[in-house]
């Protein structure tokens, strides 16, 4: 019996993808959830796994096709699946694979939340020209690679917002102190009832709804000649990977306690990295939050992720000396930015936006206790 490869559904708004690549010839002896083959949308890389057992046994589509949902790519051949065992799953194997995840996971760096990337020079990347060591020895050398499709089109849609948008950022800063001092204090509590870690990110996620609140405009987006306003909130969480950046959507956050929006994080960060988000892990989303400070950076201008309206940007906490109380203080500072789109929202409103999210920070215990 033969069992169509087809190309998984991509989401309401995807109707094509290109096929990046075969793990798998034709001949090849596959077993279930053996992974067939990659494919990229205008949003992620997604696998194409196998369902049954047998041998692949025909290839319709090439490495650099666009193809569509539904469209069969290739065929595997079930009558020989008895001569084609399953891969058991070995303890060992089990072993590594949790200890990859591990490495993987959000840590903590400068007592700020992270989805970090991995702690060696990361390698370079083939859309990049690769330029050797030189030496007494060697000679100047390029190599020239093609641009990742995944690349050219998250490129398009970035600068589509530049063009389309009237975007503005403004900025302010926050005192970290009184969330780091919580977070501290309950840590480990935190982790033993709810079985996750109490990061950073969970409080600016909260702090940005209950801003969103007060500023619905904040919150909406323009279509056409319309502006549609959404009565819940959809937060999108930047993750960068090894093949450009994603932007996974906590959904109905303003439903989520820190413990969920905690394990809603740590999940996309793991998906992400291993390949395994799916369309709708990133549709939808009305706020987005950006946080370059993960690789230090100490103020940026985070550029809209259409067609939201704004974006929050985090960076790097630094002790900075501060007057507190007419005295001078040292204390974990750090810069926040946003950009919007000044066709839909004013200043006025983006500037008391960000002070709003300031002051939940500082004070959140106005959060906890719901004034």
């Amino acid at each position: 019996m033969s069992v169509e490869i087809k190309v998984p559904s991509l989401g309401e708004t995807e109707t094509e993808a290109t096929l990046v690549s075969w793990l798998k010839q034709e001949g090849d002896a596959v077993a279930v959830d053996d992974v067939l083959a990659e494919i990229e949308s205008d949003k992620i890389t997604m696998e194409i796994t196998a369902l049954d057992n047998g041998v692949l046994k025909e290839i319709r589509r090439q490495a650099g096709d666009v193809v569509q949902p539904g469209e069969v790519i290739g065929i595997v051949d079930e009558t020989v699946a008895s001569e084609t065992k399953p891969k058991p799953i070995k303890a060992e194997k089990a072993a590594e694979k949790v200890a990859e995840l591990e490495e993987e996971q959000v840590a903590i760096e400068s007592e700020e939340e992270v989805m970090k990337p991995e702690p060696e020079a990361p390698p370079v990347k083939k859309e990049s020209a690769k330029v050797a060591p030189l030496t007494a020895a060697s000679e100047r050398t390029v190599e020239r690679a093609p641009l990742s499709g995944l690349r050219k089109r998250i490129g398009k849609r970035l600068k589509d917002a530049q063009n389309t948008a009237a975007i503005l950022t403004t900025f302010n800063e926050v005192d970290m102190q009184p969330v780091m001092q919580l977070r501290a204090r309950y840590r480990e509590a935190f982790k033993r009832k709810h079985a996750v870690d109490l990061g950073l990110m969970s409080f600016f996620v909260k702090a940005s709804v209950e801003a969103l609140k007060r500023f619905p405009v904040v919150n909406a987006y323009i279509d056409g000649d319309e502006v549609l306003y959404h009565n819940y909130f959809d937060i999108g969480i930047a993750v960068s990977t090894d093949k450009g950046l994603v932007v996974p959507v906590l959904h109905n956050a303003e439903r989520m306690g820190l413990a969920d929006i905690e394990r809603g994080i740590a999940e996309y960060s793991d998906k992400a990295r291993s390949g395994g988000l799916m369309p709708d892990d990133l549709k939808g989303g009305t706020f987005s939050i950006s946080n370059g400070g993960v690789f230090g950076s100490l103020l940026s201008t985070p550029i809209l992720n259409p067609p939201q309206s704004a974006i929050l940007g985090m960076h790097t906490i630094q002790k900075r000396p501060v007057v507190v109380d007419d005295e001078i203080v040292i204390r974990p500072m750090m810069y926040l930015a946003i950009s919007y789109d000044h066709r839909l929202v004013d200043g006025r409103e983006a500037v008391q936006f960000l002070r709003a999210v300031k002051e939940f920070l500082e004070f959140p215990g106005s959060m906890m206790l719901d004034i």
